[in-house]
């Protein structure tokens, strides 16, 4: 059975950095530093693993874009700028899930190298492009060139809690993406950026065929930077640090039926969800007045909350009785 991660122990974005990001097979060319482009490491202590990925500076002062899926359940964030090996330590700005977009601020950067932004909309199928990244998660950028083979595509993407979520209106190519890649710059024959490269993980999987890739147009990862940096939320982006309950959740089961609400699977030792005394085996049936039907829709409804919200819980406990708790929401890895 598989678990869904509420708001707590956080789906990975992969199990190692090894196998964070699709591969699309073909071979990549190790480039020198390119202008712009950061190697970012992450460590998930909630899944006692690490992955690796690739983001873009967008300001001297070091703010990164990169995907969600990239960050997706960091505990600690790492940045390393290639050309000088130097590290810094990363906080989240804020991030959309829904379009897999994140941005991050880089701890006492000044004086950064940026990306060069190209236009979007000027896009055009066969067109040569370059994708540049981490692949493998080595810590050393390649390069895997191609062609622009569609526009405007809709995939899905599975993530490791059972949950989907449609992108839409990206760049698609041929350009061979290896693990790693993701949240790097799909540029044209002139290094300008046109689009941020989207593959997939263990648990975030692309549903394609053949040997497809795909990028968010930068004309749109921006408008979602740009909203990020104003701090202004909404029901996709989600502005700052996130809300922590402490718990990973999987179907309830009722008479060999999945029945409804989010069965607690583990808390987090010490975590809200611990102290506020739920425990392995109730089930969450509402939480905050909303009802709670499943275990995706628990993490949603966690994200709308922010660190110190106190919010009431209803549950039935392992003797099918229903009880009502306050809980006092930490401050945990994003989602």
């Amino acid at each position: 059975m598989r678990k869904a991660l509420a708001g707590a122990i956080v789906a990975a974005a992969a199990a190692t950095a090894a196998t964070l990001l699709l591969a699309q097979g073909g071979s990549a060319a190790v480039v020198s530093p390119t202008a712009g482009v950061v190697v970012i490491e992450t460590n998930l202590a909630y899944e006692n693993a690490a992955a690796a990925g690739t983001g873009m500076v967008l300001t001297s002062s070091g703010v990164v874009l990169t995907n969600n899926h990239v960050i997706k359940g960091a505990t600690t964030i790492k940045v390393i700028i290639p050309s000088t090996h130097r590290s810094y330590t990363a906080s989240v700005l804020g991030y959309d899930v829904s379009d897999d977009v994140a941005l991050l601020q880089l701890k006492g950067a000044k004086n950064l190298k940026t990306v060069t932004v190209g236009n979007s909309s000027k896009v055009k199928t066969g067109q040569v492009v370059t994708a540049v990244g981490n692949a493998g998660g080595t810590g050393v950028l390649t390069s895997a060139t191609g062609r622009i083979t569609a526009l405007a595509q809709t995939i899905t993407a599975n993530d490791g809690d059972g949950s989907s979520e449609q992108l839409v209106g990206l760049i698609e190519t041929n350009a061979a993406l290896q693990p790693g890649d993701s949240g790097g710059p799909l540029e044209d024959a002139s290094r300008h950026v046109l689009g941020m490269d989207t593959a997939a993980s263990s648990g975030f999987i692309v549903q394609s065929q053949g040997n497809q890739a795909y990028a968010i147009p930068i004309n749109k990862a921006l408008t979602i930077a740009k909203q990020i940096e104003a701090g202004h939320s909404s029901t996709t982006v989600h502005i700052g640090t996130t809300a922590f309950l402490g718990v990973s959740v999987e179907s309830a089961q009722q008479g060999g039926e999945v029945g409804s609400g989010a069965l607690i699977a583990e808390t987090v030792t010490g975590g809200p969800a611990d102290q506020a005394g739920l425990q392995a085996g109730d089930v969450i049936v509402s939480f905050d007045g909303e009802t709670v039907d499943s275990p995706t829709t628990l993490g949603p409804l966690v994200l709308k909350h922010a660190p110190g919200d106190s919010v009431q819980v209803v549950y039935l406990d392992q003797f099918g009785n229903q009880q009502t708790i306050t809980v006092t929401l930490g401050s945990g890895p994003p989602q």
